[in-house]
């Protein structure tokens, strides 16, 4: 037929295109690991090392000196009318100084006179123990109580934390003492106020000393208990005991909220008796339970996601 070539294979076909050849293997340097995007091996490490680096940098040098100042209204069934609108600022895990640093502890003095509170409570981990020795801690927390004497609010309470045990009652107790600084170790104290009255309670460190709510927390009060308890998951004992329902506002700090908190993932560590409840409000009926961030850091100085914290209560009548 016209237009065909008869008896000839199409690869045989004259003038036919042909596939171009391959082209020749460039000679490649052993080892540069050119991937097929370009990028080699040793740049997409550097890069990562770099990353890695520069949020070491951010986690360490900034997120960690980020104070958070943090306002909450707590509504406390028949709060007396002397109280309304009462401020308590809270503090915790102060960590002085390793690795908190003395301006920086300075700086959060500055923050809660600034504030103007009407009660400061510090609920413990004034030192670290470890990994520096104990003799580092039992002279760090008079340099600590030093700061804190800056502190304006006359009325001021303290209890342990696990770190503060390990250097003992009679020193901390003395070392706050000499800030005018009164620690509670299961024990109970009123807050006078226009002829009115509420409780302070504290308790020794649930994870490393007895507590005793029998004597932190008063039979008959004649106003609203609040108890300062340095670990958090404690608030499951309170909430169980005989004299729990008498308590109104629990403050605890512990846990750090994590101290780095990845995205998508939460806290990377958290410590016993503060795995439960982290951080912020909780309730429990009657009970509402607040867990601070807390200042300092433990095992490495970084904080991630989770801001160093000043917390703001203001007291208000449950109606």
């Amino acid at each position: 037929m016209a237009g065909s070539l008869i008896g000839i294979e199409p690869e045989q076909a004259p003038n036919a295109l042909q596939p171009a050849p391959d082209p020749p293997d460039l000679p490649q340097r052993p080892g540069s690991g050119i991937s097929a995007s370009g990028v080699s091996r040793r740049n997409f490490l550097l890069g990562s090392a770099t990353a890695a680096a520069g949020m070491a940098f951010y986690s360490c040098e900034i997120a960690r000196h980020e104070i958070s100042i943090l306002t909450h209204s707590i509504a406390i069934v028949n709060l007396p009318a002397a109280f309304q609108d009462y401020r308590i600022v809270q503090i915790s895990d102060i960590h002085f100084d390793e690795f908190t640093e003395p301006s920086f502890l300075k700086r959060m003095v500055e923050h809660v006179n600034a504030l103007a509170p009407d009660l400061v409570l510090l609920t413990g981990d004034f030192i670290s123990y470890g990994p520096l020795p104990l003799s580092f801690a039992k002279h760090a927390v008079y340099r600590c109580t030093d700061l804190l004497r800056a502190i304006a609010c006359p009325q001021r309470f303290a209890v342990m934390g696990n770190h503060d045990t390990e250097i003992g009652v009679p020193i901390v107790r003395d070392a706050l003492a000499q800030a005018s600084v009164p620690l509670l170790v299961n024990q109970y104290l009123p807050i006078e106020r226009g002829g009115q009255r509420l409780w302070l309670s504290g308790v020794d460190d649930p994870a490393s000393s007895h507590p005793n709510l029998h004597l932190a927390i008063p039979a008959r009060p004649d106003g609203p208990v609040l108890l300062m308890c340095h670990a958090p998951d404690y608030a499951d004992h309170v909430a169980n005991h005989s004299r729990g329902h008498l308590v109104d506002l629990m403050f605890s700090g512990h846990s750090h909220g994590g101290q780095i908190r990845m995205p998508l993932l939460g806290p990377v560590v958290l410590p016993p008796w503060g795995r439960k409840y982290p951080e912020g409000l909780y309730r429990f009926d009657r009970l509402q339970l607040y867990v601070n961030r807390g200042l300092g850091t433990v095992g490495i100085p970084f904080r991630l996601n989770c801001p160093p914290e000043i917390t703001v209560f203001t007291l208000k009548n449950s109606r």
